[in-house]
């Protein structure tokens, strides 16, 4: 079976959401469908249809967390050094125009556009993957291919996702 790569603060924030669903929404639904079973007719009941289909929402979220956390390898970026591009890395890139952008690769669940951070099996990661410092890179990213010239790989402390952030 494959392993999910994480950071620390990824895995914690995954087992966050884990108990969450275990001891708040699956109670929490439950209640909701035997209050929508009160209502009478459950084949024409909204409230009872959409209550059946978030718990299976819910069923489902948690055994895919449960299953991630079992197969998690967990890796602490500030224990790698190196300046190969891989999990857990700070990449800089420059493209021809001297614009550099900052990446950080990290877990598919941890990933977060806003604060630089992208999956590990995004294209552009996937891209940057092996590199070296000084390497040129081709990227395919939304707007295309773009050329860039890896500037820096460092090996920095990765703060939690964010609390409201969902796969």
């Amino acid at each position: 079976m494959a392993k999910f790569p994480m950071t620390p603060p990824g895995r914690d924030w995954m087992r966050k959401q884990l108990k969450k669903l275990k001891e708040l929404d699956r109670p929490n639904n439950s209640k909701a469908i035997e209050i929508a079973r009160g209502h009478g007719d459950l084949k024409e009941n909204a409230d009872y249809s959409a209550a059946k289909e978030e718990q299976s929402m819910i069923e489902a979220k948690i055994r895919d967390y449960e299953q991630r956390l079992g197969l998690a390898e967990v890796i602490d970026p500030t224990s790698l050094s190196g300046d190969r591009v891989q999990f857990g890395a700070t990449v800089t890139i420059e493209d021809g125009d001297g614009e550099e952008t900052i990446y950080t690769i990290v877990g598919e669940h941890e990933a977060d556009i806003k604060k630089r951070r992208i999956s590990l099996v995004a294209p552009v990661a996937r891209g940057l993957l092996g590199k070296r410092v000084g390497e040129e890179v081709v990227l395919t990213t939304p707007k295309g291919k773009r050329e860039v010239t890896v500037t820096k790989v460092e090996w920095l402390a990765i703060g939690a996702p964010d609390e409201d952030a969902t796969e």
